[in-house]
């Protein structure tokens, strides 16, 4: 491979005039450019990315910790996020910490290492293990994506949980579902605590409650979720509807409904906060809440920009999306029939 004294030796000048050429930092006469850009024609030349980002201090390096790349939802993230970290003239590291608190340590130890100028993380743990966040990263700026961490002075980019689970649960209530239940995600994330949160709100302002058999979490994972939804449906009182807090759930909760011979919407109702990638081709489709996932990667990333470009510091800042709820054909109005078998009648 050649070098830029390679270049300079096949030019007849001097390895600075190559480096003024190449980063127009100085004047250099028509004469000598071309006869600098021939040379690095000829030998195929390139600069040394990473050379030139040493000298400044950057690496041109994002990192992405997703909380789990098995969910579509993170793989989702990763594709949106690459483009837009593009755009910024950035490269985009990928890390997956599988929802494991050990793993995501290694990960933050491994970013420091590459001297990556920023990080988006979508946190996995409880609160409480988050007071070596700070430490673990050092001066690398942080954007927490769609997870909050309470207490931590980092900018956060999520969707309003609460208002999600409410929005699908009015929707169930309006079709006449009393016996709603729940697969929940893990309730020390904040996407977990806020989904049965606005489930639980919705319910309440109506009058309802949900039994204490029909929620159950399923850890934001599929194969957790079909065993939780598959208990709950073989039960005598089983829910008419069930909100599955996630989309991989969802279809957790729509195989343990197949494989108990029930039928969806006309037994159980379901509905999900987000989707899978594919979901328009599923029968029934899935009545949903949606994120707006461009425009949450984009204000993450600006967000990071503003922090690695900062000459003084900035305040925590907090962006919260509403839901788009999308309607599709997995919900049904209960007739009186179930009305009449949800109330024990």
């Amino acid at each position: 491979m050649a070098s830029i004294k390679d270049v300079a030796k096949a030019a007849g000048v001097s390895a600075a005039t190559v480096s003024a050429v190449l980063n127009d930092t100085a004047y250099v006469s028509p004469a000598l450019r071309a006869r600098v850009l021939a040379a690095v024609d000829a030998l195929n030349y390139a600069p040394s990315t990473a050379a030139r980002n040493l000298k400044r201090g950057k690496s041109q390096l994002v990192a992405l910790v997703a909380a789990d790349l098995q969910n579509p939802f993170f793989a989702r993230v990763v594709c949106a996020a690459e483009a837009a970290v593009a755009a910024w003239g950035y490269s985009l590291v990928v890390f997956n910490s599988d929802e494991k608190p050990d793993n995501e340590r290694r990960v933050l130890a491994r970013i420091r290492s590459l001297s990556c100028d920023g990080v988006i993380l979508s946190p996995i743990g409880q609160p409480e293990r988050y007071g070596h966040l700070a430490r673990d990263v050092g001066e690398v700026p942080v954007v927490l994506f769609g997870r909050a961490i309470a207490g931590q002075p980092f900018d956060l980019v999520t969707l309003d949980n609460v208002a999600a689970a409410r929005r699908v649960t009015n929707y169930l209530i309006d079709l006449g579902h009393t016996r709603i239940g729940s697969i929940t995600g893990p309730t020390y994330l904040s996407t977990g605590a806020g989904r049965l949160k606005g489930m639980v709100e919705a319910m309440a302002e109506r009058g309802l409650a949900p039994a204490a058999q029909h929620v159950r979490s399923g850890e934001f994972r599929e194969e957790v979720a079909y065993s939780a939804a598959f208990e709950m449906l073989r039960q005598p009182d089983r829910p008419t509807a069930i909100y599955a807090a996630n989309g991989l759930m969802a279809l957790g909760v729509m195989r343990a409904l197949d494989d108990l011979a029930l039928h969806c919407p006309r037994d159980v109702s379901v509905v999900s906060t987000d989707s899978l990638p594919g979901v328009a081709g599923l029968r029934p489709r899935l009545t949903r809440t949606e994120h707006p996932l461009g425009e949450m990667i984009d204000q993450a990333l600006r967000f990071l920009m503003e922090r690695i470009d900062a000459k003084e510091p900035i305040e925590a800042r907090r962006v919260v999306y509403s839901p788009e709820l999308i309607l599709g054909d997995s919900c049904a109005a209960i007739d009186e029939t179930a009305k009449r078998a949800a109330i024990g009648l």
